[in-house]
This record gives structure tokens, sequence and C-alpha cells, in this order.
């Protein structure tokens, strides 16, 4: 969806932004973010360890691998076009609701929950659902950005 500028994108405030293409994370993936981050629990980085001892047969994605999709992924649903820079503010009521599997597809569905206007431009509040292909919500949160608009721009 493409607004003109953040007041535009007010007008819209309930509305589905849209959907991402689908993505896929491999177990190359969570090894590399788990040596990034530290974050080498078994679980995650031992697929023989996880299959033997985990819940779910399989190494799973790492939350905040899973969460950092956002960003990219939201790319594909929204844009403003006075934007000259956003910021990304915070996020809110982050929750991973289903363990996520290599391997499985995934996308991003982004709603546009509500707008706070600034001085100079506006902050977003973005529904956040990153689900399977059979609709199965992964992980959930609110994300905050904050969109800086050209002609708003202070000095």
């Amino acid at each position: 969806m493409e607004f003109a500028s953040v007041e535009d994108a007010a007008r819209h405030v309930g509305a589905d932004l849209g959907v991402s293409d689908w993505v896929e994370l491999g177990e190359e993936e969570l090894q590399v973010f788990g040596r990034i981050t530290g974050d080498t629990h078994w679980i995650h980085v031992d697929p023989a360890r996880a299959a033997a001892e985990g819940p779910f047969g399989s190494v799973i994605v790492h939350g905040f691998l899973t969460l950092s999709l956002v960003t990219a992924l939201a790319n594909q649903c929204y844009t403003i076009t006075s934007a000259r820079r956003w910021v990304n503010y915070g996020l809110d009521r982050v929750r991973f609701v289903s363990p996520l599997l290599p391997r499985t597809p995934v996308r991003l569905e982004l709603r546009l929950d509500s707008v706070e206007p600034k001085p100079d431009g506006g902050r977003l509040h973005l529904g956040c659902r990153i689900v399977t292909a059979n609709g199965t919500p992964v992980m959930v949160a609110t994300w905050l950005v904050h969109v800086v608009e050209r002609e708003k721009e202070t000095v």
C-alpha cells in the first residue's frame, strides 16, 4: 500500500497494509545468527541434540531471528512517499506464540493500528504477524516506526 504522507496513512488506521513474499530460514541461518548474537542454545544450533532431547524433533528458529525479518518484509507491504527517513522506535507486546522449524515458509501480515502525529511526521503503530502457510502465527508484535517527512523536517 502506498501513502503520500503520514497524514494520508492516518486516514487508513485499521487497514491491512499487505502481506510479504514467503521466506524460509534454514539451519545455516540459525548457525550464523547464533554465532553473531551468542545465542548458541542447543535448541537452535544442535540438530542432533534437538532431535533427541527437544520437544519439536528439530532445531527451532530463534525468536529474535524471526522478529528481525519484520523490517525487510514490511518494505514489501507499504511505503510513505513523503518520508525522508524511517526510525525504528521500538516494539510493544512481542510474543513468540509458536515454534518455527527451519525451512518452514513464513510471511509478514502487516496492519496499521494507529498513527501519532509528530512535528516532523508521525509515529506508526504497526500490527505485525509472522505466519506459516497454514496461517499459524509464530510471532506477533506491535512495531513502532517514526517517519520523518521531507517537508516537515526541522533543522
